[in-house]
């Protein structure tokens, strides 16, 4: 049903493009070492917003069709309802190509010299979602397994609106959701191994090898962002508390002075998604 789609009739393409993407990785801190970042604050408002909207647009698309196709939430197999399916493979292949667009997540790192948010976590989700998601459009790209791209593409409007209106040094003070987005993320996981296990317990035709292989890519994930999450917000949290009862000055908005403020921490904290 996808036959003569773009990037999707051969895998090297999409296996060459993210050799690119790591090889970009590899190289480009080492050609921007000696260079002056770049700021790209007009480039990063209309990327992520752009983002924002592409998301919007496979969200809406993805819950509309499994409304009106009467999808079964415990398990659906990839021929059961034609034009739902037919609109869920077409927000699919969005999904898929919208893995290589967010390549320019990492780019934008390197060209700002935001070298120390390139974690692990950043280039092994980056580089692996683009691959997997190749093979499921491919072989499984309705059924059940609009699931997870639903819910993440929720999950990225509201996290790709936040960066994108956080580069406007005006609006960040109002913006309150960073914090909410990873937690966001790993609810999203956890809700998604539910959804795929369904499938297993209550089969229907969709293939289980396509199910266990979900369960444990959303483990792996599960354990670096819990990872993350400690890191980055736990550990931040305990010192500051640590240094409140040790008496260190605390300003009016309860950052102490001999710290970062938070809105700077913020600046530094991993990006990922």
């Amino acid at each position: 049903r996808v036959q003569g789609w773009l990037l999707l009739d051969n895998y090297p393409p999409t296996f060459a493009l993210t050799v690119m993407y790591l090889l970009i990785v590899w190289m480009g801190p080492k050609y921007m070492k000696h260079r002056q970042p770049y700021s790209c604050r007009g480039l990063l408002v209309l990327y992520n917003l752009g983002l924002t909207v592409l998301s919007l647009y496979m969200f809406y698309e993805l819950v509309t069709a499994v409304w009106y196709g009467g999808y079964n939430f415990y398990c659906q197999d990839t021929h059961s309802a034609e034009e739902a399916d037919n609109k869920i493979i077409n927000a699919l292949w969005w999904y898929y190509f919208s893995k290589l667009i967010e390549f320019m997540d990492t780019f934008f790192f390197i060209l700002r010299k935001n070298n120390h948010q390139m974690t692990f976590l950043h280039i092994y989700h980056h580089a692996t979602m683009l691959n997997i998601w190749w093979f499921v459009v491919n072989w499984v790209p309705c059924g059940h397994t609009y699931f997870g791209p639903t819910i993440n593409s929720f999950v990225h409007v509201v996290m790709y609106s936040y960066y994108g209106l956080s580069a406007i040094p005006g609006l960040r003070p109002y913006l309150w959701w960073k914090k909410y987005i990873t937690q966001l993320q790993l609810i999203q996981f956890f809700l998604t191994i539910y959804q795929t296990m369904c499938a297993a317990v209550w089969p229907c035709g969709f293939p289980k090898g396509w199910l266990y292989s979900q369960t444990s890519y959303m483990v792996t994930l599960i354990l670096f962002f819990l990872n993350f999450y400690i890191k980055t917000y736990k550990k931040h949290s305990g010192s500051l508390k640590k240094e409140h009862h040790n008496g260190s000055p605390v300003s009016t908005n309860g950052n102490a002075k001999a710290t970062p403020s938070l809105e700077h921490t913020a600046h530094k904290k991993l990006r990922v998604d």
